[in-house]
């Protein structure tokens, strides 16, 4: 995702974390989130990662207000983190999440990925342009 991200980075003052040559994973979450809180001036943290839900969720895009718990798909205890978050549903959960997540279909993930980094990039253009006219 941060890597489509990228493709449209035009927006000032936005750092993208997460791309295919650097990318934030279990073992260097916390690390990442140190970084970000120890070099960013006030952060505003946007999580986005993919989720396993309900089959008639799949395909779906989820917004919250609040934290991301990364890998509680696959019962994995990491540190929450964003002041919102943006998952997408590529598969089912409930039952050998490993194996349901080694066989999700890649053009499914990257059709979420388009759809999830054009609204974030059009969201943030018309944040970052209100905020201009703003000063």
């Amino acid at each position: 995702m941060g890597e489509k991200l990228t493709k449209y980075y035009s927006l000032r003052h936005i750092n993208i974390f997460g791309t295919l040559d650097d990318p934030v994973h279990a073992k260097n979450l916390s690390e990442k989130i140190d970084y970000i809180y120890s070099h960013v001036n006030n952060p505003f943290v946007i999580a986005i990662d993919a989720s396993l839900g309900k089959h008639e969720n799949v395909g779906n895009i989820n917004l919250f207000n609040g934290p991301l718990s990364p890998g509680a798909g696959v019962n994995k205890t990491l540190p929450s983190v964003g002041d919102i978050s943006l998952t997408g549903v590529v598969n089912i959960s409930g039952f050998m999440e490993y194996v349901v997540l080694q066989n999700t279909r890649l053009s499914l993930v990257m059709k979420i990925a388009d759809v999830m980094s054009l609204s974030l990039y059009i969201s943030l253009k018309k944040f970052n342009n209100y905020n201009k006219m703003s000063v």
